[in-house]
């Protein structure tokens, strides 16, 4: 057991707040992975099947995003210690999700 230093108690609290990701099992990670995957997956193709109908893809994007802003609000209001995987697929999918609008935008405006 290593001393009880100062420096030794700043190095747990900077090793929890930013490598916290390390010391959570395998299962959160990979599951986290595969939503972030699956989320930009669907966006891009929900995204691009919805330009091939309309031709208003910017209307597509707003939809997903109002649903991703739903999802937001949906979160602050619930509480996030209960289902903890759950909103870990939620948040991984949203970033997912933005991250392909984004990149379609600049597709677009290329």
């Amino acid at each position: 057991m290593p001393q009880s230093t100062r420096f030794y108690k700043l190095q747990e609290v900077l090793s929890k707040q930013f490598l916290g990701w390390v010391s959570s099992s395998w299962y959160q990670k990979s599951v986290g992975l595969l939503a972030l995957l699956i989320g930009y997956y669907l966006a891009a193709n929900l995204t691009s099947i919805y330009l091939n109908f309309t031709r208003l893809q910017s209307i597509g994007a707003v939809g997903l995003l109002l649903l991703i802003e739903i999802n937001v609000r949906i979160r602050t209001v619930s509480n996030i210690n209960k289902n903890k995987l759950i909103w870990i697929i939620s948040d991984n999918l949203r970033m997912g999700a933005v991250y392909a609008v984004i990149l379609e935008a600049f597709k677009l405006g290329s």
